[in-house]
């Protein structure tokens, strides 16, 4: 099987190669231990060790290797063996056997071969080869994929087995799955990895030890492919108690991508309130897809060839179809993309299949021009599914499609509004719907919009000594007036290098606003939502809220040099579009730095160009970025870290701290250099981020690095490399901008020092391409993976800090135990989430809150928590008793609790005082904890148990006797002298219904302890007392006179003032602040203090609610059970709901 070239570094490890074949260029070698007799004890050792791997997942035994001496190319992954010092090798082949690797060599030497000594370059050589064998991949990789589709056998084979293994719901969905081994110390466990969309699971079964693993996407802290003494090359995986090593992966880089998506996707989904779907097909990002709107699904990715008649040649190429586009991106980095919404196509044709056409497709498109695509795979399904796409796009805008004539409409359509998106306000679909009505108002209200750009209306005169910059201006008009009718002058242009080159130069003055609206493909959003904006205005306007509080407050703040907005025309048009897009985006709302962006964009376009500008930014090109927790902005600043740690690794050793450096670059990412240059020269940075996005910003900020490293290295503090760079920034200059320099009102400093070297905008930006311009999207994209992780993690340990802070001082929890139980509370509301809907999610978690409310759990989670954690289990009543507590809890009623509620309660249990536990568990049997079909179930306790008849002397096994009508008298006293020093609220008096559920309770709590006869027959003594009081204080309240029949039913020495004064107070006379009880006059109660004293008689009573209790060994088990109980009640409820027959 043919590789993608990657060089072979092999340090510090066994040599485990031997050197079969050799030729000029070319090695053959064979792993040792396999095909030779006996061998060494290296061979034998390696040849042991891969025997007992799965024959999928062990290291193939032969490969070929690609050896030029003398050569300097270095290729950017190391994966192999070093044979000579000073040479560099690539691995480009494997096999299985010699007969495969055989064939392989075969066709090496007589097809490449003698053809290389015609080179002269070592390093021509090295690319023709790698050229000709990626070639070879991909055709490869075309079949195989096409195999996997017409025979999904194998894989419905997997699914079967994880569904069984690690018994999921059927939400979980199997993604893909590898042969691996995980190794376990220094010893590997061959097995299968499995990824779903919320779990990265391993399952082994190797000499009768069975192992299951299963890890939270969630958790995942770093991922990161690095080696040990063992394996050169492995996955490893860290959470925040373990480190795994997956290793032997036949793909591994395949492998680790997927792993990176899907750990990404999973944490900005759970953690930061992302709702979106899974493409199922996992695609690598790609430059055009970045373009696009976020909610476009990837539907189809195809090789094809595009014809380009700058070329005059097809290119080859992929082909990527959503939802509203059509995307071509050429195989050959740079060479040329081109983006085509659907909205803008009239056909799509199938033409005749020729020898030098094969598979042909015509895309027409409005503007007269067609895309020829060849060699399409599957043409007629591809075709077919465009057709239906297309009609869907023009038949959910009827009012484009009939009056487009150009991509320069007007600006301000006034006619009848399109049916907003899925990421519209809803309210708009309202007043869409009411256009005739609304018509009037609009042409009143389209005078107060801007129709021009603010550059046009408040252009400022050319002072002498420019003509020099106007004629650079018209130089640079006329060069792309010439690229225009070559390459296109829509948004369906042509994207080459060439034009690439014309950006950096910077755009002319005159053009800046057009092309920033096609570069963005904010042209289309635009043309798409005719009087969109309009309507927006008129919803926004004149309401009051933080956002527009926050936007009135920076609205004189934003260029306040420039006389555009010196005037009431600018800072009106700034106000309007800021608070359009808060009305239409709350969830971002206004962020500062988005009035300094705004401004800008308002100078070279008009204002509703400006306002879906605003849009493309914050929601496709600059994700996350403007938010009050600004993830996006973040997550850079981590990648720019390790872009300067390998790009400028002198600077890096030196600032040992590169956290500095990224705080002081963080206004570069936000504002574009719109903050901290001056504003004829950060336009120009502005025209590169349009075209080629967040890119533009890391490699200018490498090069404005590198232009002061030296400066940087000698800097004392962090002041000092602050005050470098920003007087380095304040001195960019553009020579050839055709307007008066305008001074930077947001400079850190004035230039009162020695004076700085002048830069050129336009060199600086030649330099960070020339030097800099090197990285994808695609790997921008994996580093934004690996540092999105860390920062979302990040931030939950912030969140989990914050919490425990708070509820430290009012627990007697360890803080070590509070914060494993935080950690099980938290989980319990991700295993929730796994498998339900958007809604509920976002309902539940939601970062913006406070920290304490951003994690909250419902009723059945709060119950699989309390069976795990409680010390009170009462079997099947244990349940009951959950879901009283989860109701006691709840103050607020919305049936979600927080992790402090949780705690305090546990807090009681395991660390209350005798008094307090009590208390909990009358709360627990009086409303709103206990309903009233709880409160009228029937009670299995027997009738003799809750005899009043039944006498007060109960015999003890040493023949003593114990008076409890004495016990009972001075318990009346006790309770009488406390009522006039009682400050606290009393709580309700229990009616004998509920009386009897804490019976029951009481009863259930007592099963399976070491002293359960006793604790039963001391609450058989405890009721019995408390349903004598319980009926005294009824007679007492029916015939008034209670305190005397009391008497007479107990000991006729018995002093009747105490006991008046107890049921006085507790019956007759509540206080009143006390809550109203449920119970009428005349009904049997007995009151907490009642139940308390009762109890306290009972030594047997008072060491059960007294004795200490552990939390840890419950936290301990909850971690090893709460998975896989949750799991299994899960995938139960989810096959029974599956199973039930339709009620319809």
């Amino acid at each position: 099987m043919w590789l993608k070239p990657e060089e072979v570094l092999l340090k510090n490890a066994l040599k485990l190669w031997v050197t079969q074949k050799s030729s000029g260029y070319f090695i053959l070698q064979r792993r040792r231990g396999h095909g030779d007799g006996g061998g060494r004890f290296t061979g034998r050792l390696v040849g042991a060790l891969d025997a007992v791997l799965d024959s999928n997942a062990r290291v193939a035994p032969f490969r070929i290797l690609l050896q030029v001496p003398g050569s300097q190319v270095y290729s950017a992954i190391a994966c192999g063996e070093l044979l000579n010092g000073s040479e560099v090798y690539w691995a480009i082949a494997i096999g299985a056997t010699a007969e495969e690797i055989n064939q392989h060599w075969e066709w090496l030497e007589q097809n490449l071969l003698h053809t290389l000594s015609v080179f002269d370059n070592k390093e021509d050589i090295v690319s023709f080869v790698k050229g000709k064998v990626k070639a070879l991949i991909a055709e490869e990789t075309s079949s195989k994929l096409a195999e996997q589709e017409e025979d999904p056998e194998k894989f419905r084979e997997a699914l079967v087995k994880f569904e069984s293994r690690f018994n999921f719901p059927e939400a979980e969905k199997l993604i893909t799955y590898y042969s691996c081994c995980c190794w376990k110390g220094k010893v590997p466990r061959q097995g299968w990895l499995y990824l779903s969309i919320n779990h990265l699971c391993f399952y082994s079964f190797f000499l009768g030890k069975e192992l299951k693993l299963i890890i939270p996407w969630v958790e995942v802290q770093k991922l990161e492919r690095t080696s040990n003494v063992f394996m050169t090359d492995t996955v490893r995986v860290t959470t925040a108690n373990k480190e795994r090593d997956f290793s032997t992966f036949l793909n591994i880089a395949e492998a680790f991508r997927i792993m990176e998506q899907l750990a990404d996707v999973t944490l900005r989904r759970l953690l930061d309130n992302e709702i979106f779907e899974l493409d199922p097909g996992l695609q690598d990002p790609t430059q055009i897809t970045k373009r696009l709107p976020r909610k476009e699904k990837l539907q189809e990715v195809v090789d094809c060839s595009l014809w380009t008649p700058f070329s005059r040649c097809h290119t080859a190429g992929r082909m990527y179809t959503s939802d509203s586009y059509i995307c071509f991106a050429s195989k050959e980095n740079g060479c040329c993309t081109v983006i085509i919404p659907l909205r803008e196509v009239i056909s799509i044709e199938k033409m005749e299949d020729t020898s030098l056409l094969p598979n042909p497709i015509i895309v027409s498109i409005r503007s007269k021009t067609a895309f020829q695509f060849i060699e399409l795979k599957d043409r007629d399904t591809l075709v077919e599914n465009l057709l239906q796409r297309l009609k869907e796009v023009n038949s959910s805008s009827p009012l484009y499609c009939n009056n487009l004539q150009n991509n320069n409409q007007s600006s301000l359509a006034c006619g009848s509004v399109c049916t907003p998106g899925d990421d519209e306000p809803a309210c708009l679909g309202t007043e869409a719907s009411q256009g005739k009505e609304r018509s009037e108002c609009e042409k009143e209200n389209n005078y107060l919009l801007n129709a021009e750009a603010l550059r046009s209306d408040f252009h400022q005169s050319v002072i002498p000594g420019l003509d020099f910059g106007k004629s650079r201006e018209q130089i640079k008009e006329s060069l792309w007036d010439d690229h225009f009718v070559e390459y296109g002058s829509t948004v369906c242009m042509f994207r080459t290098e060439k034009i690439r080159k014309l950006v950096a130069m910077g755009i002319p003055e005159s053009l800046r606003g057009k092309l920033w609206l096609l570069f963005s493909d904010a042209e289309t959003d635009l043309a798409s939502h005719p009087g969109y904006y309009v309507h927006l205005v008129e919803a926004s306007m004149g309401k009051c809220c933080m956002a527009t509080e926050e936007i009135e407050r920076d609205l004189h703040r934003s260029l306040p040099e420039h006389p555009a907005f010196q005037s009431e025309t600018g800072i009106a048009a700034l106000r309007r579009v800021l608070t359009a897009y808060a009305h239409r985006n709350p969830k971002i709302g206004y962020c500062q730095s988005m009035n300094i962006l705004t401004s800008v964009l308002l100078l070279y376009a008009k204002e509703e160009e400006a306002f879906w500008l605003l849009v493309a930014v914050c929601e496709r090109m600059l994700p996350d970025y403007f938010n009050h927790r600004v993830i996006g902005a973040q997550v850079d600043q981590s990648v720019f870290e390790e872009l300067i740690k390998e790009q400028l690794p002198e600077l890096a050793e030196h600032m040992k701290d590169l956290t500095a450096l990224a705080s002081i670059s963080l206004s570069w990412f936000l504002t574009l250099f719109l903050s901290i240059m001056p504003l004829e020269s950060a336009v120009n940075v502005v025209d590169c981020f349009f075209y080629d996005g967040i890119k533009a910003i890391f490699q200018l900020g490498l090069a404005i690095l590198e232009a002061n490293a030296v400066d940087l290295c000698n800097s004392k503090d962090d002041g000092q490399a602050l005050m470098i760079l920003s007087r380095f920034l304040e001195h960019v200059k553009n020579e050839e901008s055709p307007l008066p320099p305008i001074g930077n009102h947001h400079a850190f400093f004035s230039d009162d020092q020695e004076p700085s070297p002048v830069t050129e905008i336009a060199n600086l930006i030649h330099d960070s391409y020339e030097k800099f311009g090197d990285h994808s999207v695609e790997q921008i994209e994996h580093m934004r993976y690996k540092h999105r992780i860390r920062v979302l993690q990040s931030h939950e340990d912030t969140t989990k800090q914050n919490v425990l802070r708070v509820v430290i001082p009012d627990v007697s929890i360890l803080p070590e135990d509070l914060e494993e139980l935080y950690d099980l509370f938290k989980r319990e509301h991700l295993l929730r989430c796994y498998w339900e809907s958007g809604g509920a999610l976002s309902e539940r978690h939601d970062p913006s809150r406070p920290y304490a409310e951003q994690y909250r759990i419902d009723a059945r989670q709060f119950a699989s928590l309390y069976r795990l954690l409680s010390p009170w289990t009462c079997g099947e009543h244990t349940d009951l008793l959950a879901h009283r507590t989860f109701r006691l809890l709840d103050d607020n009623s919305d049936r979600l609790i927080e992790f402090k509620a949780l705690a305090s309660c546990l807090d009681v249990m395991y660390n209350g005082e005798m008094n307090e536990k009590i208390k909990l568990l009358y709360k627990l049997h009086i409303p709103p904890a206990l309903t009233e079909n709880e409160r009228d179930s029937q009670s299995p306790l027997k009738n003799p148990l809750l005899s009043t008849s039944r006498p007060l002397v109960i015999g003890k096994s040493n023949g003593d006797a114990v008076d409890y009508q004495k016990q009972l008298k001075q318990m009346l006293k006790d309770l009488a002298k406390e009522k006039d020093t009682k400050t606290e609220k009393e709580l309700p008096k229990m009616s004998q219904k509920e009386f009897i559920q804490f019976c029951k309770t009481l009863y259930s709590m007592f099963h399976e302890d070491p002293e359960e006869n006793d604790l039963y027959q001391a609450i058989a003594t405890v009721t019995t007392l408390l349903l004598q009081i319980g009926e005294v204080g009824q007679r007492s309240m029916s015939s008034g006179s209670g305190s005397d029949e009391f008497t007479e039913d107990l000991q006729p020495e018995a002093s009747t003032s105490d006991q008046d004064a107890v049921f006085t107070d507790t019956v007759k006379t509540p206080p009143k602040d006390s809550q109203p009880s449920p119970v009428t006059e005349g009904d049997w109660t007995v009151s907490f203090e009642h139940i308390l004293a009762s109890l306290l008689t009972e030594q047997s009573l008072v060491n059960f609610f007294e004795k200490p209790l552990e939390l840890k060994p419950k936290l301990e088990n909850a971690k090893l059970n709460q998975y896989s109980l949750r799991t299994n009640g899960m995938s139960c409820q989810s096959r029974s709901e599956h199973a039930k027959p339709s009620t319809q």
